[in-house]
């Protein structure tokens, strides 16, 4: 039989509620001609209120004097356990008697805390350095761990009394504690997970009220640099007693064609009041424009009498179909909103809008992903949630950018290694029309790291997994949820039953998608692991892609991490060799793409597995873009040394581990990115473009051609393209035409003496001249010019312009100097602030914040925010001793 998971399921006829109950659902459906109709979006309803609470925070490292660890999560652990309960099926914990921390003066509502930094969130403490030798190279010599405070004090009107306020945190890094005017409220140890705590019984309505946040990461808690502090969006969401719970909307469409598509919208109402209530659960359906705004409404529905017991939550169901509906897709990203209202006594109580998509999303083993019907290859990458020079504080800018550059590569698709990431990356990837991995955890009960998330993985690794897919479900981005990372219990059967717990779990909370897990043990493809999943993930086994299917005809297959090559953005070392564990100097890596470590393989590999084996559902690179930490090889891999089983695999780890430890590495990030820390494509960001763009006529020469110590040496020059044949010329003498091959992804010219001059490629297709590349000796250094990615923000504090430097010789017009490495500083005038410089180098250990950065191979990044309020006219210059200065104006509005 034909092994196919798809999201057009049948109309569900009961709903596991909480931990405790199994409630009937009452199923409503309807018809275009039969529901009410009107012709303009409803008036906004200020029943509840969701605020940024990110303004005006203060800020301190380390616990206040004797504190000891009387806050330790272990000496708390009763008390932030009780959090969540809706979240698990076990018997609910009762909360301990007492206050605990009452004692600690950072949790008093009457500390003096004026002293304490002032600064507004989303927050990373961390990534405000220094860089500093003695932290582990892995996690990108920066300190991530210790006890952080953040407090805030505020007001809330005396027109709040009666109502639920409530405090979500969308992430906070790690291990958090909340206290409010001095009595324990709650916390959340998962720094990656979305969160929510009930502030009501603790509030003063009308009076002052001061908020006090303890994180505390352990050392050692991460592989890769996880950043610190309140770094997500932090929300005061407040409501009557009868609302919709948290993440409490829930929209599928089960039967979706040409004609018409079934919407069925599933509401968690929730009674905090003291009484019973009688409500009106309306659901009305809406088109979302390009940019987010409601259109007319196209039907709606009501359900009167709807009873919900006091202290009790119940789930409602209603249906409707709409007829010729617009679906999502990657080229055509459209979606629609279901407004919720609920009216008690005939007045509004509460409304909720949950956008979703409208899409069909499928996988077989014989053609891999299907998107509303038609099969979609994964051009994805890895990526983790840092964010370069800004670090772990999600901006959506940034992220937005860093979207734009990846779709410019083909790019379709991406997974959020190794864990939930934050809500704005769905929302841009929605909105944008890229897929999503929608990964959990990067260990399981076993270790990787000795304070990493096995230390709490009994206790809420079922809270943790129901929050990622309640908060993430009406996302039609995500196709996939992954419920690990390459974790150890994939070759120990005796730990199986702990994968099947979690796709359980995750098939109970949303059964349109698949579960998968990205395996790198070989072993986990044929022992049994595979059953567990519904599409299995293969890290780094192209060779492997056969022999799968031949012993799992049914179950889908994709790439779920490939490659791993490592780069430095301009770097090229000679001689030039195809030995993947080469290409390293002065910790750098060569940029002609032919190195790896050793598990890894170079992009050209991973395209020949996947097309020769075309039931392959595709691949995530790792990784899309450079991050902080892990800079491999340069680091002391120890993670990999908990997971070895055989022995003298471990012993030939732990002998390169001891003489790692000798060496002094100055590398503070990785070099796997095809796009640098800064967002500086790398010279692989165009062999990927080249075979995930075959339409799109480019053609692409490596290395530069300055190599005036090079005369008369052979130079080897490679050319990426998207057509099937090119020829090379220097100094307007033809090198000679040469044809791609079967599986053959890039042309090369292994024999070139290197002369001053002119480089250029004309290449062809089908016969025909397809697209040409010049590269040309520059002269020396002589002037700076300054490229922003846009030339208008917001000034709201948060929009950011992206301004490129790059080094010219006098000649100008795009002839960048490519190994020059000047100073340059960096002064801003008006309503704005420099927020921090980069430059792609791996080594560059000078804090992010600084407005002084040294050019590397040409390029430096100088990014900058309009200050909230204040429009007008900022201009960003740049000089550099004896260059020809530059300038920018930037409006902010």
């Amino acid at each position: 039989m034909k092994s196919t998971f798809s999201n057009q399921l049948g109309v569900f006829t009961s709903l596991s509620i909480g931990r405790r109950c199994i409630v009937p659902l009452m199923v409503f459906a309807v018809t275009l001609g039969s529901v009410l109709l009107s012709t303009a979006a409803p008036e906004p309803t200020a029943v509840r209120e969701r605020m940024t609470f990110n303004d005006h925070w203060l800020f301190t490292k380390g616990d206040p004097a004797d504190t000891g660890d009387q806050l330790s999560y272990e000496k708390l652990k009763g008390w932030i356990n009780c959090v969540g309960d809706d979240l698990t099926t076990n018997a609910p914990a009762a909360r301990p008697e007492g206050n605990p921390g009452a004692a600690v003066p950072y949790t008093q509502a009457d500390f003096d805390d004026h002293g304490w930094r002032k600064l507004n969130l989303p927050h990373d403490w961390a990534v405000e350095g220094p860089f500093e030798q003695k932290y582990e190279g892995s996690t990108g010599k920066l300190k991530y761990w210790g006890p952080v405070w953040y407090r805030k004090h505020f007001t809330l009107p005396v027109t709040d009394a009666g109502r639920r306020i409530k405090l979500e945190i969308d992430g906070a890094m790690s291990f958090s504690e909340v206290w409010l005017n001095g009595q324990f409220v709650g916390g959340w140890p998962y720094g990656y997970s979305s969160f929510e705590l009930d502030l009501t019984p603790y509030l003063k309505i009308g009076g002052d009220n001061v908020l006090s946040v303890r994180l505390d990461s352990p050392a050692e808690s991460s592989r890769w640099y996880p950043g610190g502090g309140l770094y997500r969006n932090v929300w005061l969401v407040k409501t009557a007693p009868v609302h919709v719970g948290h993440w409490g909307t829930y929209v599928t469409t089960p039967k979706v064609s040409v004609e018409a598509a079934t919407v069925e919208m599933r509401v968690n109402l929730q009674n905090e009041g003291a009484g019973h209530a009688t409500v009106t659960v309306k659901n009305e359906l809406f088109e979302l424009n390009a940019k987010g705004a409601k259109g007319t409404s196209l039907a709606a529905i009501s359900m009167e009498g709807m009873q919900v017991v006091a202290g009790q939550t119940k789930m409602f169901e209603s249906r409707l179909v709409i007829g010729k509906p617009k679906l999502w897709s990657l080229k055509q990203p459209q979606r629609y909103v279901v407004v919720t209202s609920i009216l008690q006594n005939g007045r509004p109580v509460d409304c909720v809008e949950t956008p979703f998509g409208i899409r069909t999303v499928a996988f077989t083993a014989e053609k891999g992903f299907l998107l509303n019907g038609e099969v979609v290859k994964f051009k994805g990458v890895c990526d983790h949630h840092d964010l370069g020079a800004l670090g772990s504080a999600v901006n959506t800018r940034a992220l937005e950018r860093q979207i734009q550059i990846l779709q410019e590569m083909g790019c379709n698709a991406i997974r959020t290694s190794h864990n939930p990431p934050a809500p704005e990356l769905l929302d841009l990837c929605d909105r944008l029309g890229m897929v999503v991995m929608d990964e959990t955890f990067d260990c399981w009960v076993n270790a990787k790291r000795p304070g990493d998330y096995h230390r709490v993985y009994s206790d809420w690794h079922e809270k943790d997994t129901r929050t990622l897919i309640r908060r993430d479900r009406n996302h039609p981005c995500v196709v996939l949820w992954s419920i690990g990372n390459e974790i150890s219990e994939q070759s120990r059967p005796a730990q199986f039953n702990i994968g099947e717990e979690l796709a359980a779990i995750v098939h109970a909370e949303d059964p349109t998608r698949p579960v998968t897990a990205a395996c790198n043990h070989t072993a986990a493809g044929f022992n049994g692991f595979q059953h567990i999943v519904d599409v299995f993930g293969f890290n780094y086994k192209p060779g492997d892609y056969a022999r799968f299917r031949g012993t799992n005809s049914n179950i889908p297959l994709f790439g779920s991490e490939t490659a791993s090559c490592i780069s430095s953005r301009g770097e090229y070392f000679f001689p030039v060799s195809d030995d993947k564990s080469k290409g390293q100097a002065d910790f750098q890596m060569s940029s002609y793409d032919l190195y790896a470590p050793r598990w890894a393989t170079i992009p050209d590999a991973e395209f020949k597995g996947q097309d020769a084996n075309p039931f392959v559902a595709g691949e995530f690179v790792w990784t899309g873009f450079d991050y902080i930490g892990e800079p491999t090889p340069y680091d002391s891999d120890r993670s990999n040394l908990l997971n070895y089983t055989d022995p003298a695999e471990k012993a030939r780890a732990e002998k390169e581990l001891k003489e790692l430890g000798k060496i002094k590495v100055p590398s503070r990030s990785s070099y796997f990115g095809i796009i640098d820390l800064a967002g500086f494509k790398k010279d692989r960001f165009y062999l990927y473009q080249a075979h995930w763009r075959p339409e799109f006529p480019m053609a692409h020469i490596l290395p530069h051609w300055n190599w005036p110590d090079r005369t008369n040496q052979v130079t080897p020059v490679h050319v990426y393209t998207s057509g099937d044949e090119a020829e090379l010329f220097l100094n307007g003498k033809s090198l000679g035409k040469k044809k791609k091959g079967p599986l053959e992804y890039r042309l090369r010219w292994d024999d070139v003496v290197y002369q001053p001059g002119d480089l250029k490629v004309v290449a062809y297709k089908h016969g025909k001249p397809w697209a040409t590349d010049l590269m040309q000796t520059t002269g020396p250094a002589a002037q700076l010019t300054l490229a922003p990615d846009r030339k208008s923000i917001r000034a709201d504090g948060n929009d950011l312009s992206f301004i490129t430097l790059s080094i010219e010789d006098k000649y100008g017009h795009g002839r960048q100097v490519p190994r020059a490495k000047n100073l340059i500083h960096f002064d801003i005038e008006g309503p704005g602030e420099i927020v921090a410089t980069d430059n792609g180098d791996a080594t560059d250990l000078t804090v992010f914040q600084t407005s002084e950065r040294k050019a590397y191979n040409g390029l430096a990044l100088v990014i900058i925010r309009a200050k909230a309020g204040v429009p007008g006219v900022i201009e960003v210059t740049a000089k550099s001793d004896g260059l020809k200065p530059a300038s920018v104006l930037i409006k902010s509005k």
